[in-house]
């Protein structure tokens, strides 16, 4: 599940800790009631993790903070709005987020290995309260899509997506997606 909204919409986040607005945290733990797990894993910033321990205390379950599950690292761009960038290396990014990462920014392929490493841990069914970007290296990593694939992929505040993974890791199906 991403996150919800916060006091900062429109901005390129990243590891900037921005506290979740009210609303946001409320639509989270609405939209969790009808899950059936017993471990919420979260990121470690704010945005995510407050609204996975309201979740957490209300089913009564496991929550573990991993910081894997962090937004992709913009660098020197956290926290800017993408209007306020230089055009061409946004658009340098957005077409090889490796070869032209935030300047000080992580690389989409880090962020989809640390992802990966986090998914390789889950066991039994778990509610991952995340980002945008989590999100999307998670799809990348278990379906095989590039970033130009993912990005295509509309995952509003509060969206939740349902993925079944094979214990043998050897891939997921998307079973659920709902804005």
């Amino acid at each position: 599940m991403r996150h919800g909204i916060t006091g900062m919409t429109g901005r390129l986040l990243g590891h900037h800790d921005a506290p979740p607005h009210p609303d946001g945290v409320a639509l989270c733990v609405d939209r969790a009631r009808p899950i059936d797990c017993g471990r919420i894993l979260t990121s470690d910033l704010s945005r995510a993790r407050i609204p996975a321990e309201f979740i957490a205390a209300e089913k009564q379950a496991a929550l573990h903070v991993d910081p894997r599950w962090r937004e992709l690292d913009f660098g020197a761009w956290d926290c800017a709005d993408a209007a306020d960038l230089p055009t061409g290396a946004l658009t340098d990014f957005w077409a090889d987020p490796d070869g032209s990462p935030p300047p000080g920014g992580e690389c989409w392929s880090s962020l989809c290995a640390r992802v990966s490493a986090a998914l390789g841990e889950i066991d039994a069914p778990a509610l991952v309260l995340t980002h945008a970007g989590a999100m999307r290296a998670a799809l990348s990593v278990l379906c095989g899509l590039d970033h130009r694939q993912v990005w295509t992929f509309d995952l509003p505040h509060g969206a939740l997506l349902s993925l079944r993974l094979w214990p043998d890791g050897s891939g997921a199906q998307i079973t659920g997606l709902a804005a």
